[in-house]
């Protein structure tokens, strides 16, 4: 075992630089394509949101040839909303690999964090003219950071720029997300009559395997598991972690799990302030893109929100961690 004692231990710094480095699709999506999509085959949606990606790269490509035939003009965005764990970010990364030229792959958090490194100006300097700009998990619940990706988004569209998105929408009155593409339209109002939005229904394709709760085991088997782990390791009480979350900010939780190969959170327990939860969604979100996998005692981790979050406003994001956290824990990751 390599330990690298404790998760609170780390101050992580993240530069710009390191911000635009970070501006590629998560480990897990290194090597996706459409064709490695596997559309649920009792909902045809997925099929056709496939083909409209198709349709969206294709139109992205040079046409190859002085006399070939002009295509149809095509919408400059599209917007992939639905649910969690149908496969927007699949392919969302699809559609950056197959894109030409300089390109971008970010969360909404990201390009914000950016912003904020960086100021409006460098920031829009910098990815003016990208052939292609994917924003994934683009957040609806901060009116002040959705109105700067909303400018940003006019300038670099108006610059060239291709622009793909995928929805994260919190309201639970939104139904499953099936209106976020309207709220996200109309934050982005000079835009919205150019982008093709698609509707993504399913089941969350994690839990077509995985069943069950997040796997928790014994204080005492958690510490025989880290004793003997190959590779790098933290291990740290869980109620520490979540107080070390509120110092560090969410654009910077990829540094804080920078080169590990997976964590230890001792004591689990449910949250019941919701900043906290929150916190742990997107610290939970940087994990699973990172593949980093959870050791975990206490309760099961897919219980650490109370009853009265799964019924609120952020049901949807909380319904995508307890799934990522199932899978995290049950080495179901891939």
């Amino acid at each position: 075992m390599t330990t690298d004692d404790h998760l609170v231990d780390r101050q992580p710094t993240l530069s710009g630089a390191q911000i635009i480095a970070h501006l590629v699709p998560p480990r897990q999506f290194a090597d996706a394509t459409i064709e490695t999509y596997r559309p649920d085959p009792d909902y045809p949606s997925q099929a056709e949101a496939v083909q409209a990606v198709r349709e969206f790269t294709a139109a992205s490509r040079p046409s190859g040839g002085l006399f070939r035939k002009r295509a149809p003009e095509a919408l400059p965005g599209i917007y992939l909303d639905g649910g969690f764990g149908v496969g927007k970010t699949h392919l969302l990364a699809s559609l950056w690999h197959a894109a030409p030229g300089r390109k971008y792959f970010g969360t909404f958090i990201e390009y914000t964090a950016l912003v904020g490194a960086l100021g409006y100006a460098e920031a829009i300097a910098l990815l003016k003219g990208a052939s292609l700009v994917c924003i994934d998990e683009f957040e609806l619940d901060d009116p002040g950071d959705t109105r700067l990706m909303s400018r940003l988004l006019s300038e670099l569209v108006a610059s060239g720029s291709r622009i793909a998105a995928t929805s994260n929408t919190p309201p639970n009155a939104l139904g499953e997300g099936r209106f976020a593409a309207q709220d996200f339209l109309r934050e982005i109002d000079a835009l919205a009559a150019r982008f093709r939005t698609i509707r993504i229904d399913g089941l969350d394709y994690r839990r077509r395997d995985v069943e069950g709760h997040a796997v928790s085991i014994t204080p005492e088997e958690l510490d025989a598991a880290v004793d003997r782990f190959s590779g790098s390791i933290t291990s740290d009480k869980f109620g520490d972690v979540i107080t070390h979350l509120a110092t560090v900010h969410p654009s910077r939780y990829v540094r804080l799990i920078d080169g590990l190969d997976a964590i230890a959170l001792r004591d689990v327990y449910v949250l019941s302030g919701q900043t906290d939860a929150l916190r742990l969604v997107a610290f939970v979100d940087r994990l699973y893109d990172a593949q980093v996998p959870i050791l975990a005692s206490g309760i099961p981790l897919d219980q650490v929100f109370a009853e009265d979050m799964l019924g609120g406003g952020y049901r949807k994001k909380y319904l995508r961690a307890v799934s990522r956290l199932i899978a995290l824990t049950s080495g179901e990751i891939s």
